[in-house]
């Protein structure tokens, strides 16, 4: 028996949504049928960009940007479906991760929004959403969740694999036969790098890393932004915008006292990325013989060669090479994490969030 799902997801890099129709195999993996990527009307995204920062009437800004991205979403999930001559009851579910613009585990919430309700009501189809509550009620720290899909898709009784998906921050799943499985958010991705491109070039990603390429590496600024106190901490833990942000990098930058040249802040925050998620990988396993990478940043040809570098003699590949489209991996997860929602078996790993035990995750909205 096999179903259709689609799972919607977009990150904090806030470059678009995605979209993924699958036709999920229970006992045989999960198909990516199509995919899409709506990319968000400019007002829209300075909205949900500013929403994850304290400001004036917050509350309202927030239920209508969460319209907004429901009604991009469903628009989408249309024309996705007239695409392949699909019919919306023919979909068992939408699995909806919504738009994150808090995450404080540490105080017990994460706010995602995305009116899940309307989404429902404007594609006729139920949809699950809301995943990272009972996690956190459950003592855990909401994040990251991928890693459960990874271990189902992915995981091999022979080898060792580490699979890090890098988006605005980067997250790692440690795949080890006969041993749990183990994750935790490594620190910032593209986030700093968006943000400073978009500062000094009016641009909103560095393609291929090209700028950060041209910039010379300054090794006291990469020691100095590595000695945050993040990246030593026990997992489990997750981080955010709320943490990861300008003012962060503004207080580095003018803690390191010499002025550099924008490109080379550029160069030095890729360093920072790479070094970071390499020390996660080596930090954590010494039996693991390939790295998988997925997200906006496999698409970064300089990060993904200084992964080689540091990781060496390690392989690293993009999750193509298990046959997983890196660019769709975290909606197809959340098309997943609908799927075990309905089935009612957990979608958390403990070991990886710290929660109490496993729990079922998201609330339904029926369609």
């Amino acid at each position: 028996m096999s179903w259709w799902l689609i799972g919607v997801m977009s990150g904090t890099s806030l470059d678009g949504i995605d979209l993924a129709l699958t036709r999920l195999h229970p006992e045989h993996g999960i198909d990516l049928v199509g995919a899409d990527c709506l990319p968000f009307p400019p007002e829209l995204r300075n909205e949900l960009q500013a929403l994850c920062e304290p400001g004036n009437d917050e509350i309202r800004r927030a239920g209508l940007a969460g319209q907004a991205w429901a009604e991009l979403t469903a628009k989408g999930i249309h024309a996705l479906l007239a695409r392949h001559q699909l019919k919306s009851e023919q979909i068992l579910a939408i699995g909806s991760h919504g738009q994150t613009i808090r995450h404080h585990p540490e105080l017990g919430f994460s706010v995602q929004i995305g009116a899940p309700a309307l989404l429902a009501e404007r594609c006729r189809i139920q949809v699950v959403s809301d995943f990272r509550s009972r996690d956190l009620a459950a003592g855990g720290e909401g994040a990251p969740l991928v890693p459960a899909f990874h271990q189902w898709l992915l995981a091999d009784p022979e080898q060792a694999r580490a699979v890090i998906n890098i988006g605005g921050f980067a997250n790692l799943t440690l795949l080890r036969p006969g041993h749990a499985v183990t994750g935790f958010d490594s620190g910032p991705g593209n986030i700093l790098l968006d943000a400073w491109i978009q500062q000094h070039q009016d641009r909103a990603y560095d393609a291929e890393g090209c700028w950060a390429a041209s910039g010379t590496v300054h090794s006291g600024l990469v020691a100095q932004l590595l000695a945050d106190p993040y990246f030593s901490r026990a997992a489990p833990k997750s981080t955010g915008r709320e943490y990861f942000n300008s003012l962060w990098l503004e207080r580095q930058l003018k803690n390191f006292g010499q002025p550099l040249p924008a490109a080379d802040v550029q160069a030095c925050l890729l360093e920072l990325t790479a070094h970071s998620i390499a020390n996660a990988v080596t930090g954590q396993v010494s039996d693991c013989k390939s790295v998988h990478i997925c997200g906006g940043g496999a698409a970064n040809t300089h990060l993904l060669q200084r992964l080689k570098e540091l990781l060496s003699p390690l392989q690293v590949h993009t999750t193509a090479a298990v046959g997983v489209d890196p660019e769709w991996m975290e909606a197809m997860a959340f098309a997943w994490l609908a799927w075990r929602c309905l089935q009612g078996q957990s979608g958390n790993l403990p070991t990886v969030t710290g929660a109490a035990g496993p729990r079922v995750l998201g609330a339904v909205y029926p369609g």
